[in-house]
């Protein structure tokens, strides 16, 4: 979508004029994309007065096209500047630009972080994507999606201006951790306005009024034959994304009813309700692999990053491959903007944790409905006993509600082989039993191939899941969100979060690799955001003090959790003003939230309490299944 469009003449006068900045307001407010932010004033009226040194005394044609803020289709992205004409041999070219007002002394490279560079941005020391990063991804995402880029062809070349960086600091950005980024999507930094003048001149020597912004901005949507070549290759002879019993069922299903909903201009949404362990993921993934073998724009959608990551890294089975995929995994806040029938599929995973707004703006309606309307397939993967937020509103009612509202024809379907917990539903039913969620007295688990075991101390099962990791494989140590999580040592594995007597390991570090499947983070402890729509061989739970008995009886306490904890932001006012229903909700969620978290294992799952009480209860109550 174009914002902002002019000619390089067009922005010289507006800018000479001092109107830039309404112009590209009034742009905002006719294209219904969004409100400005102040800061974003800002960043054009300072950057456009280097982009206007640049090009004043250029050779660049007066008639070359201009875009500003051109939103990039299927994300919640803008390319800050983008220009477009002809070079001396007559082909298509169009420079994306990412224009940063970053100052060298705060930047720094980062170690084991593919594209990222840590600076000041947002009135703090910031961990963010490389410039040079952020203008190729743009220009990567339109020749994986765009029919005009892929067959006219036009050129696209990304380039990075930070008009305030010193070139003293060169080496944090042009070091060798980011050379494939900078070679695709050159620096110029402070005072190399003349080689950026002649980098555009050799590009744009004959404008084109604009033609190929607005060719690019009304173009179809297509996978390219490249993206769709990769992404098979990369899930083809993967067994992490063999489809079993039901799954296959599903898949087919889904695959019909995209192909039918974008043949005939109908709207379909599929819903699909699977336990833990049902594989739902890795149906997810098989179907937006599929879709794009068939031509048609998907995307994998989740709230939670932790899944999107994981799964990414999964597909590419842990190599970097020269084809990014990121784009194809994307937030459930990304179609706030979307027109209707945007894209051909949407494929959302872990539906129980969408919400109602869709960025910390607080801009969107309802997740469920942005998708819903953007998507002219939508398939919803759900459990809705995993609402672990009090901001979650991901329930099938809540699906069909808005299907029904936006003409979707409905489909349920339900997922029933299980993988995780050596295949048994069995071990889930005594997981619902023991908090309570549902009861069903009836569970036995002599016969079952599970390994479950209660430890006397965080220490012993920490030591006993390090040497399950070694021996069967990804084994992890996850606990209920109840310790602070100090974010200035994120760094620091030697800074202990988490402290139980003698016990102390640090919350989940930053690292190159998501923290499911990092190799360092077996030193470390998750939490539910950093598992959830994840697996392990093994699981140990440290159970916190939210969770504890009191005279016989299970009770959940969210003032136990850690004050950084977004998913009980609110109960403290809830519980002043409405204290039956914020202890409902509370109890809902903090019980989902261990259901999960016991969940996580394939094989076998170890359990510590924090509540002398609660440790006796579950240690009767694992005797009494297994003899």
């Amino acid at each position: 979508m174009l914002i902002y469009e002019n000619t390089v003449a067009g922005l010289l006068d507006d800018i000479d004029a001092d109107r830039l900045v309404d112009e590209i307001d009034a742009a905002f407010d006719n294209s219904d994309v969004g409100s400005v932010s102040p800061s974003e004033r800002r960043a054009w009226r300072n950057s456009f007065q280097y982009v206007y040194r640049t090009l004043l005394r250029s050779d660049v044609p007066d008639d070359v096209g201009v875009a500003i803020e051109f939103k990039v289709p299927l994300t919640s992205n803008r390319v800050d500047l983008m220009l477009s004409g002809r070079d001396a041999d007559g082909n298509e070219n169009v420079v994306v630009m990412e224009l940063k007002q970053w100052g060298g002394e705060t930047t720094e490279r980062v170690e084991g972080n593919d594209g990222i560079v840590e600076t000041y941005v947002g009135n703090d020391i910031r961990k963010t994507t490389h410039p040079s990063y952020q203008a190729w991804s743009y220009a990567n995402f339109l020749e994986d999606f765009n029919v005009e880029v892929q067959d006219r062809p036009i050129n696209l070349h990304p380039v990075a201006y930070l008009h305030n960086y010193d070139t003293d600091h060169r080496d944090e950005l042009e070091n060798p951790l980011y050379e494939r980024y900078t070679q695709e999507a050159p620096l110029f930094l402070k005072g190399e306005t003349a080689e950026l003048r002649e980098y555009l001149e050799q590009r744009l020597a004959v404008g084109d009024g604009g033609d190929l912004l607005q060719t690019i901005a009304e173009s179809d949507l297509r996978p390219s034959k490249s993206l769709q070549d990769v992404i098979l290759e990369m899930l083809e002879g993967n067994d992490e994304f063999t489809l079993l019993g039901s799954q296959k069922v599903v898949f087919e299903e889904a695959m019909d009813l995209a192909q039918q909903a974008n043949e005939n201009d109908e709207k379909h949404v599929l819903i699909v309700d699977g336990e833990p362990g049902t594989g739902k993921t890795v149906v997810a993934v098989n179907i937006l692999v599929k879709l794009l073998q068939e031509d048609l724009t998907a995307q994998y959608v989740s709230k939670n990053a932790a899944p999107r990551d994981v799964y990414e890294q999964k597909l590419r089975q842990g190599e970097l491959l020269v084809k990014e995929i990121k784009h194809l995994f994307t937030g459930a806040g990304s179609y706030v903007d979307a027109d209707a029938n945007e894209v051909d599929a949407l494929i959302a995973d872990e539906a129980h944790r969408l919400n109602e707004e869709s960025n910390f703006f607080g801009r969107g309606e309802n997740q469920i409905m942005e998708i819903i309307n953007a998507g002219r397939f939508s398939v919803f993967f759900i459990d809705e006993s995993q609402r672990v937020d009090i901001d979650d509103i991901g329930s099938k009612a809540e699906i069909r509600k808005h299907a029904h509202d936006l003409g979707a024809e409905i489909t349920e379907m339900s997922l029933d082989s299980q993988l995780r917990c050596a295949g048994s539903g069995d071990y889930i039913a005594w997981v619902d039993d023991v908090l309570e969620i549902e009861s069903n007295h009836s569970v036995r688990m002599m016969d079952l191939e599970y390994e479950l075991e209660l430890f006397d101390s965080p220490e012993s099962l920490h030591q006993a899941i390090e040497e399950k990791n070694e021996q069967e494989g990804l084994s992890r140590v996850v606990a209920g969100y109840c310790w602070d999580w100090d974010t200035d040592h994120q760094d620091d594995p030697d800074y202990v979060d988490i402290e139980i007597g003698d016990y102390g390991r640090s919350w989940n570090l930053d690292a190159s690799d998501p923290w499911a499947i990092d190799d360092g983070s077996i030193d470390e402890v998750g939490c539910i955001h950093t598992c959830q729509g994840l697996e392990f061989e093994y699981v140990g739970v440290i159970i916190g003090p939210d969770l504890r008995m009191e005279d016989g009886n299970l009770v959940t306490d969210f003032r136990e959790r850690a004050g950084q904890d977004s998913s009980v932001h609110g109960m403290k006012k809830m519980s002043r003003e409405h204290p039956e229903q914020a202890e409902a909700l509370a109890d809902e969620l903090i019980k989902n939230t261990y259901r999960t978290l016991l969940t996580r294992g394939m094989q076998g799952c170890y359990i510590y309490c924090c509540d002398d009480e609660l440790q006796e209860y579950l240690r009767t109550r694992i005797g009494s299944i297994q003899g």
